[in-house]
């Protein structure tokens, strides 16, 4: 299903691009919007590869969506799944730090505070212990109401971190020990140990290598150390030793040399980063002018209504390539988005202007004393906002007297060559400083 080259990251974004962050935990998707959220990854995932690794969109996205609907498509639910579901099962099978992941999933079990919620960590174990269920594991890794208040026993409130120092423990909740084992083998899938194994003789073994410590120069597999497999005097009683890389001989010895004359310091378990309890404010945007609208993803439709899609970075790129008519009606229409901010922003200030005098009329109950200092006040503010105006129209004519003059000169220059910069293309930065200033 490749679902293990898309990163955590592209997951979230999709998520936000197709709205299902907008969603509560427990709504039902239908399949059709299912279909078209897969279908999203797999096309981001084509653009950030190359022509020779690119997968097929229309096989990933079929055989992802059934393993989806098979796992969590089930009871009176039947052709739908729920947010929840589709959120635990994406994140957790996909690429990135475990960190990243469960950090995301703390984000959707808290609450305003930043505090861990039981009812949801419980349904998050119900969600992602389906998984191991989906390929016969749930006799080894199966639910019960109890797991959640099984792996935290405090009755205090728990913060993100106590989230991460928990399930990223060694060893960690019996439920979720298959949760770093699938991290550890996603990264040393593709490492190549040029040694043969001792059970099976296969040669350039991949994966994890394990060597016994007791016989000599005795090597397994990952397959065969998982089957129980042995040869000679080995057993499966002997400690072993994992390795997830190879050192060649003369490395190994110079390390020994160097760590038993204590000139290599004994390495630490490395400690988890600490981040902040409280989950970070949103900012309050309300008050600022919104800015000009940028277009949506090309070749993409808006799957959500009153969704605004910002667009990708390759989408933009592959839009500035277009020239002649598509690109100055371009420019054309941005610069009339930003001729309409203006107008809006002096007809505030005119509104404002006007209703000023009334909040003076409604003053007059006060001292007369304080009358006079207010009234002066707003008089001097009123002559402020007049002077304004007039700057912020006097500029207005003068782009505008700027752009027609532009449109004349492409006019007389459309018989040309063409080749170039565009003349509106070259007058762009500095208009754009011009408002920035004013």
């Amino acid at each position: 299903m490749n679902v293990h080259v898309i990163d955590i990251w592209n997951v979230i974004e999709a998520f936000r691009e197709n709205a299902l962050n907008t969603l509560e935990l427990n709504a039902c998707v239908n399949v059709t919007r299912l279909e078209t959220l897969v279908s999203s990854l797999y096309h981001n995932l084509n653009k950030r590869l190359p022509p020779a690794h690119q997968v097929s969109v229309e096989v990933c996205s079929a055989l992802l969506l059934n393993w989806l609907l098979s796992a969590y498509s089930t009871g009176e639910n039947v052709g739908k799944i729920r947010v929840f579901s589709i959120k635990v099962a994406l994140a957790t099978m996909c690429a990135g730090k475990l960190m990243d992941k469960l950090r995301y999933i703390f984000s959707q079990l808290s609450d305003g505070n930043g505090h861990l919620l039981m009812k949801r960590l419980s349904d998050y174990l119900r969600e992602v212990l389906a998984l191991p269920a989906a390929v016969y594991e749930s006799p080894s890794f199966n639910y019960n109401d109890t797991l959640a208040h099984s792996i935290f026993t405090q009755n205090g409130k728990i913060t993100v971190n106590d989230f991460l120092d928990t399930l990223m423990s060694d060893p960690g909740p019996p439920c979720l020990v298959w949760l770093p084992l699938l991290h550890r083998l996603a990264s040393v899938e593709n490492v190549v140990h040029p040694l043969a194994c001792s059970a099976c003789r296969r040669s350039s073994l991949t994966g994890f290598r394990y060597r016994c410590t007791r016989c000599t120069n005795y090597t397994l597999c990952q397959d065969c150390f998982w089957r129980g497999r042995v040869s000679h005097s080995h057993t499966n009683e002997h400690e072993v030793k994992e390795y997830t890389a190879y050192k060649s001989p003369s490395k190994q010895i110079g390390h020994t040399l160097r760590k038993s004359f204590r000139c290599v310091p004994e390495r630490a378990r490395p400690q988890l980063p600490r981040y902040p309890d409280q989950p970070e404010r949103t900012l309050n945007l309300s008050h600022i002018v919104p800015p000009s609208p940028v277009p949506a993803h090309n070749g993409f439709p808006e799957y959500a209504a009153g969704y605004v899609n910002t667009g990708s970075l390759d989408s933009r790129s592959s839009r500035s390539t277009h020239r002649s008519a598509g690109l100055a009606e371009h420019l054309s229409r941005g610069v009339d988005d930003e001729h309409r901010l203006i107008a809006r922003y002096a007809a505030r200030l005119a509104h404002e202007n006007r209703t000023m005098p009334r909040a003076g009329r409604s003053a007059s109950l006060t001292p007369e004393l304080g009358r006079s200092s207010t009234e002066g006040a707003e008089a001097d503010a009123a002559r402020q906002q007049r002077e304004l105006i007039s700057q912020l129209e006097a500029k207005n004519r003068e782009i505008m007297r700027e752009i027609a003059r532009l449109r004349r000169q492409q006019e007389a220059e459309a018989s040309g060559t063409g080749g170039g910069r565009h003349p509106r293309q070259r007058c762009r930065p500095r208009l754009v400083g011009q408002f920035q200033g004013h």
